[in-house]
This record gives C-alpha cells, sequence and structure tokens, in this order.
C-alpha cells in the first residue's frame, strides 16, 4: 500500500477494496434507474395533455372535500329533478331495491317465538313507514352520494317501542367554518381508530329560506344514534359523492341535442315555402321584386307567382335517423354507471329478444343483492338491534345473543322472466336436496311453517298429511300411514274380534 492509499484510508477510513465496491454499487444502481419502462398512459403529449390536465393525486378526503360534495350533489338534484329519464332511473332503482319492504325472519330455535317477534317487529314497521323511509334512502343515496338517518323517539307509536328514524339531508351533516384535520372532517368526528365516534348535525337545513344564524351552529350527536350511508369507492374515504356523478355531463348532452333537434324542426316549421327569382330587384323595373317580401298561401288553392319566381317547398328533415340511435347509445353510458341495463333505464325493451334482456338483468339483479346486503349491514341490523335492545327493555322480548345475528331479512323477489323454467329448476332443486323450503319461502319472503299450515287447511288435511304428499310428490314414494288414534284402535280391535 502506497502513501496515498495509506493517507485516504486514514481520511475516509475506507479502504481502495471498499471504495471501489461502493463506485460499482453506485453505478449499478444508476443503470437500474436508467433501465425504466414505457407506458403510453404516463406519455403526456399535445394530444393529450387537456384531457389529463384535471388528473390529480388527492386523497379521497381531499377529492371529495365540502366544496366537490356540494357542486356535485346539486348538480345531481337538479338532473334528477329535470330529467324524467334521471327521475325514472332513481325511482326504479329505490322500488327494485327496496320494493315493499325487507321482512324480519327471526331464526331461534323456538319457532312460536320467532313467529311473536316477527308479528311485533311488522307493527313497528307500520308505525315507522319502514318501506317509504327506506326507498327515500335509495333515492338519496345515489342521488346525493350518501343518505343519514337519526335515532330518535316518538311516543305516538302504536306499538309499544317508541323507537324512531328521522331522515336527515347530507348539506345538515356539516362543522361550518371547519380546517379539516384527520380526526375532524366535515361533519364527523373520528376516534383513534378511525372510527366515527360523533356527527355534526344542524337542526336546520341550511338552505331554508327562513334560516337564523344560531341555527348554523350544528347539534354533537353520537354516532351510535347516526346511521351513514354511502358507497365507498377509495380506502380512507369519509364521505360519499353521487353515484351519477359519471353520467352528470351526458345528462347536458342529452339536453342539449334533444333541444337542438326540436329548435331545428321547429324553425324547419316556421317556413312552408321559400320562394325564388331570377330576376334583379335593381335592374328590372317593369317587375319590381321585393327579395324579403312575405306571401300569405290559403290552403287546398291554386297559386300563381309572379314573373321569375320559383316556389320551393321545405322538406322537414327533423328528427334526423341518427336521433333515436343517439338517444339510446347515450341512456345507455348513463346508466351503466348504476349497473342498470339500457331497456331499465329508458322503459322500453322494443329491441331486446328474451335471450338479450335475460343477460343484461342477470348483471342488474346482481347489482340489486349486493346493495341490499351492504342495506342489511350498515340500516336494517343496526335498527333491529336497538328495536330489540328496547323491546327487552319493556319485557317485551327475551334477551338474546344479538352479535350471532340470529335473524336474516326477506325482500321482495325479482320478477321471473321465465317462471316454468324456474319452477323446474326449484323442483330439481328440491328432489336433489340441494333447496330446503325454509329457503325457497323465504326468497319469497314467506313463512314456510306458516303458508304450509295455511295450505294443509285449504286442503282439509292435517299438516302432517299435507308432508307426506309433498314427499309423495318429490320423491314418488308411497305416503306412510297415519298413526290412528287409541279410540279408533280400540274400535278397530273390537270389529275384528267379532
Amino acid at each position: 500500500m502506497n502513501l496515498l492509499a495509506m493517507a485516504r484510508q486514514l481520511w475516509t477510513g475506507k479502504s481502495d477494496r471498499q471504495r471501489r465496491a461502493e463506485l460499482r454499487q453506485t453505478a449499478a444502481r444508476r443503470a437500474f434507474h436508467r433501465l425504466q419502462a414505457r407506458y403510453d398512459a404516463a406519455e403526456t403529449t399535445s394530444d393529450n395533455k387537456l384531457h389529463w390536465a384535471n388528473a390529480d393525486d388527492l386523497s379521497a378526503r381531499a377529492a371529495n372535500s365540502l366544496p366537490v360534495r356540494k357542486t356535485l350533489r346539486k348538480r345531481s338534484r337538479y338532473e334528477t329533478a329535470n330529467n324524467s329519464y334521471a327521475a325514472g332511473m332513481m325511482l326504479t332503482l329505490s322500488n327494485d331495491i327496496v320494493g315493499s319492504g325487507p321482512r324480519l325472519q327471526m331464526k331461534t330455535a323456538d319457532s312460536e317465538y320467532n313467529t311473536f317477534v316477527e308479528r311485533e317487529f311488522a307493527a313497528w314497521q307500520r308505525d315507522v313507514r319502514w318501506g317509504q323511509k327506506l326507498r327515500t334512502m335509495c333515492i338519496s343515496k345515489p342521488r346525493d352520494g350518501e343518505t343519514f338517518a337519526k335515532l330518535t323517539t316518538n311516543p305516538r307509536h302504536e306499538s309499544p317501542v317508541w323507537l324512531d328514524f328521522e331522515l336527515i339531508e347530507t348539506d345538515q351533516v356539516t362543522t361550518p367554518a371547519l380546517v379539516p384535520t384527520p380526526q375532524h372532517i366535515d361533519g364527523i368526528w373520528f376516534d383513534e381508530f378511525s372510527q366515527p365516534s360523533f356527527y355534526d348535525i344542524l337542526d336546520q337545513h341550511p338552505g331554508d329560506q327562513d334560516q337564523a344564524p344560531r341555527n348554523l351552529v350544528p347539534r354533537k350527536i353520537p354516532a351510535d344514534s347516526v346511521i351513514h350511508w354511502f358507497r365507498e369507492d377509495r380506502p380512507g374515504q369519509k364521505r360519499g359523492i353521487p353515484e351519477t356523478t359519471p353520467a352528470l355531463p351526458l345528462y347536458a348532452q342529452l339536453r342539449r341535442y334533444t333541444l337542438a333537434v326540436i329548435a331545428a324542426a321547429e324553425t324547419a316549421a316556421d317556413f312552408a315555402a321559400i320562394v325564388s327569382s331570377t330576376a334583379d330587384p335593381r335592374l328590372d323595373d317593369d317587375d319590381p321584386v321585393d327579395p324579403f317580401s312575405e306571401i300569405e298561401i290559403t290552403s287546398r288553392m291554386l297559386l300563381t307567382l309572379p314573373n321569375k319566381m320559383q316556389l320551393q317547398q321545405l322538406k322537414a328533415e327533423q328528427p334526423t335517423t341518427t336521433y333515436g340511435m343517439f338517444k339510446q347509445e347515450i341512456l345507455n353510458e348513463i346508466a351503466r354507471c348504476l349497473n342498470m341495463p339500457y331497456n331499465v333505464a329508458a322503459g322500453n325493451s322494443s329491441g331486446y329478444n328474451y335471450s338479450s334482456g335475460r343477460l343484461d338483468h342477470q348483471i342488474y339483479f346482481r347489482s340489486i343483492a349486493i346493495t341490499q346486503i351492504d342495506c342489511e349491514a350498515v340500516v336494517l341490523d343496526r335498527l333491529f338491534r336497538e328495536w330489540y335492545r328496547e323491546a327487552v327493555l319493556l319485557k317485551i322480548a327475551r334477551p338474546l345473543e344479538l352479535r350471532l345475528r340470529p335473524w336474516s331479512w326477506s325482500w321482495d323477489p325479482a320478477e321471473d322472466l321465465d317462471p316454468t323454467k324456474s319452477a323446474a329448476a326449484r323442483l330439481q332443486d328440491l328432489q336433489s336436496g340441494a333447496l330446503s323450503y325454509q329457503r325457497l319461502y323465504g326468497e319469497l319472503g314467506l313463512d314456510w311453517k306458516v303458508e304450509q299450515q295455511q295450505q294443509a287447511e285449504a286442503l282439509g288435511v292435517s299438516v302432517e298429511r299435507y308432508r307426506q304428499l309433498l314427499v309423495q310428490k318429490l320423491f314418488g314414494e308411497s305416503p306412510a300411514p297415519m298413526a290412528m288414534s287409541r279410540r279408533r284402535q280400540a274400535r278397530r280391535g273390537k270389529v275384528l274380534s267379532a
């Protein structure tokens, strides 16, 4: 080792071998970073820079800030209120999701107790206008982006349980003049586990005309008393935006195109014909012609025109042949963000055959089923737990382990597109044991025991006899002989002994 290397080692604390190894590693890292893959979508060119100008890397909470949500809500409500297609899609969606309202089905071992709880809960549902409120929530969620309900007490109920829930518009869940923090965003306070702990709720809607400044001070409501339902599209998202957001520009295009077609048709209808002349009004003094004069035409009359004039009747060219195609394509795109097929959105299946209609409906009904599952987890189970706890306090119901969820919900069944094939498939499932009568009647929103009892009474047989006949019908087996009573056995014994 020469003196220069020794001095360098004493100064840096590293030998030449170590320094050369570090240099090789640095060169390898630089070469690695130079070898980058190329993505066309990541390139910004003069052709696509305007298209990607609004792309950002904001977080879910920053992207869904109060001004953004407020603007989207106003525009979504405007289109729903003024566009018949938008209003029809919201109503269809809520009717298909909720229907007449989900019904409770208890699953404890005591069938009589199950029937009792179901009957008491059904009475409470009528008091709180269960179906109507749930349909309103299913309209507010896609239109406004989220829906809120506050648990309250209503002593005017006929049922002994006074629990009620009041629907609240999303505008009322807000914190005026708030500087957002990780623990407090607009209208919601969070704990150390990022779970809502309190909600800031205004007593009145901020858009009320008689709103007073003192009413803009929100109340801090515990999260246990508030139901917040929205579609979470991004991790960390705490407030919802309208599900119709991607379709809002398309609604405007549909409206503009329709108005343009109507305006063109009206303009063409304002002029029955155009009179043209080959004469120059400045040179022909014998027959002066006003080039902009109007001529009134009487119906069903033979007319003559001045010299050197010709009459050209206007042709009706509106609406164009592409008008219907344009409306169909843009409505199909509008309804896609709601997982709704075109024929449901437009209320028109004239261009469908049976197979295509059934295939499109499978996607739609699958989306409806997923929304119903979310509604059960966020809304229905919360309400039933609160109702049952109050019923236990009133000694109407007996204590149960609610965390085990000994209940389920029955929704209105979807309309069967082919009843014959569906009935044959259900019969095959029953014969193979893949389907039970409990599940079959549950899908129809009915109690299987009650239905079998009523059918047995209508046929004039006992429930046991009716079930034996069902076994014979399903499996082709002869029904087992009915057990004779003791009196009947004694009577038969006397006849045989005689």
